[in-house]
């Protein structure tokens, strides 16, 4: 009994050795340390560690707009890595529009980790809309009107505070409501309405409304309409020939019809169409950024859109106020023909609706005839 009794003690041993091999090596505790560990020889990683590189191939911002979000977002950290690699990989994946596979791949990171990182980042910079898209204070309202005469080229225009426009955001619709997402233009889209000032900043933006709802109505329930929150009694803003021509709940100047029915009518048109062309420009600078987003079906949820537009617009202002203002360049282009235009109205000031106005067709008239009536 005693060499049986030997050897199962033997293999025992043996086993019991295994069995603790096994557990030390494959069953071991996760390391928080190792899981949160980067690899930073990953290219996009690389380019933005090495503290010189050109962030805007992959990421859309300069240096400068990057330092300045993380300064407005803070440094809370969920992880080993940081907040500025969530908000890197956010800003990749908002510049190339594809998949978290794919985004994955690029950063070397797990998928899930990638689809949350990409909505906490999207819902804390959402979160500062009201701080960073805002209206001018009423000291800035004057300042702001002269800059839009400038750009009009008359000073008729030193009441206008602002250029609305609405813009037309592919999706892919939801299979139950499809066509209430069908626009005039003949594909499917959300709608973005923006107020920007002269030099390209949104001073406010309403998204959510389907691509079939007429842009009247759009600002018919957006909050500067029924709230009467902008702009403030005495100044105004304009749009195309989309919107109604207001006085009031809020002071809105439009573009007289075709065909107009005196030179007075087409000077007018004139210099309202340069002052609210800005605001397409703005447009036009939002989606070239973004391009992978704005000239294509954004794929994503459609209850998920508007958190997305909304953090372009925020990252928008941001480029704008660390970067070079485009409008100065274009006032460089049109400096020739505005003074002379600014020589002919130099005399000429738009003030508050006269009492005596009592449509808002008469309000637009009499903007259309104020740079002929002062002058000498």
């Amino acid at each position: 009994m005693e060499p049986y009794m030997h050897q199962k003690l033997e293999r025992l041993t043996l086993m019991l050795r295994r069995n603790h091999w096994i557990t030390l090596h494959f069953c071991k505790t996760p390391n928080p340390r190792c899981n949160c560990q980067l690899n930073k020889s990953v290219p996009l990683l690389a380019r933005y560690f090495d503290g010189h590189s050109d962030l805007r191939v992959d990421f859309r911002l300069t240096r400068e707009s990057f330092n300045a979000l993380m300064a407005v977002l803070g440094r809370e950290c969920y992880h080993g890595w940081g907040p500025e690699i969530d908000t890197l990989v956010f800003l990749f994946w908002l510049a190339s529009a594809t998949s978290y596979r794919v985004v994955a791949r690029a950063f070397d990171m797990p998928r899930a980790t990638i689809h949350r990182a990409v909505h906490r980042v999207s819902a804390k910079i959402a979160a500062l809309l009201y701080d960073v898209v805002r209206h001018p204070t009423a000291e800035e309202l004057p300042r702001l009107g002269a800059r839009f005469a400038r750009l009009a080229g008359s000073a008729a225009f030193n009441r206008v505070v602002g250029a609305i426009d609405g813009c037309h955001i592919r999706v892919k619709p939801p299979a139950e409501d499809a066509a209430c997402y069908f626009n005039r233009k003949l594909f499917h889209s959300v709608q973005l309405q923006a107020i920007c000032d002269d030099g390209g900043r949104f001073l406010d933006v309403f998204v959510g409304y389907c691509g079939s709802v007429h842009d009247a109505r759009v600002l018919q329930n957006s909050p500067i309409y029924y709230e009467q929150s902008y702009p403030l009694a005495g100044y105004c803003i304009i749009g195309d020939g989309g919107y109604p021509c207001l006085s009031r709940p809020i002071c809105l100047m439009t573009p007289f019809r075709q065909p107009v029915r005196n030179h007075l009518q087409a000077r007018y048109n004139c210099y309202l169409s340069r002052a609210r062309c800005v605001v397409e420009r703005s447009f036009g600078v939002l989606k070239t950024r973004w391009r992978s987003i704005f000239l294509k079906a954004l794929e994503v949820e459609v209850k998920y859109v508007p958190e997305v537009i909304v953090c372009c617009t925020v990252l928008h202002n941001i480029c704008v106020s660390n970067g070079t203002s485009w409008s100065q360049m274009l006032m460089s282009m049109l400096g020739e023909q505005q003074g002379t235009n600014q020589h002919q109205d130099q005399h000429l000031h738009l003030q508050e609706p006269p009492l005596g106005l009592k449509t808002d067709r008469e309000w637009q008239q009499h903007c259309a005839s104020a740079p002929y009536e002062t002058q000498p």
